[in-house]
């Protein structure tokens, strides 16, 4: 059993909406053991779209991570996910930010997620879980997002 950590953001339709049904779907995949509180964040690219509703989860899972991501990108299909402009709006995002004990870079997948030690959007509402998991390469989850901060952050 994989335990995988999992960001999920969403700036269109509904987006606490999207996240409720992105998270039913996880359940399909495994068992979700955690879930954070959702969040509004100002978007991390272009800042003439909607702010985001952004969450973690933890879903233990049977899947390889490969097979995880790829389940992530159907879900994402099905919301009816449209990739357009790098950071721009969606109406669901998934992103497989850790899965315990494995490390891997590949042209599909790069676990850690890279670049979540940057984002406050994912720290804050991880922390909120997991504040004491360590990524390796990355750091303690909790001590990051304490050194980061939170500001613009707040409770959906």
């Amino acid at each position: 059993m994989n335990r995988a950590h999992i960001g999920l953001g969403a700036n269109l339709g509904d987006p606490p909406a999207q996240i409720r049904v992105a998270l039913t779907a996880l359940g399909a995949l495994g068992r979700v053991l955690a879930v954070s509180p959702f969040y509004r964040t100002p978007p991390m690219g272009p800042a003439d779209q909607p702010d985001f509703c952004n969450a973690v989860a933890i879903v233990q899972s049977e899947l390889s991570p490969q097979a995880l991501m790829q389940a992530l990108l159907d879900i994402e299909r099905a919301a009816g996910r449209v990739r357009g402009a790098k950071w721009g709006p969606r109406v669901l995002d998934l992103d497989l930010l850790h899965v315990d004990g494995v490390e891997l870079m590949t042209p599909e997948l790069t676990l850690p997620h890279p670049g979540i030690a940057d984002r406050s959007f994912v720290l804050k509402p991880w922390a909120d879980i997991a504040p004491t998991a360590v990524v390796p390469g990355v750091g303690c989850i909790g001590d990051l997002a304490s050194k980061l901060g939170a500001v613009d952050i707040t409770l959906w």
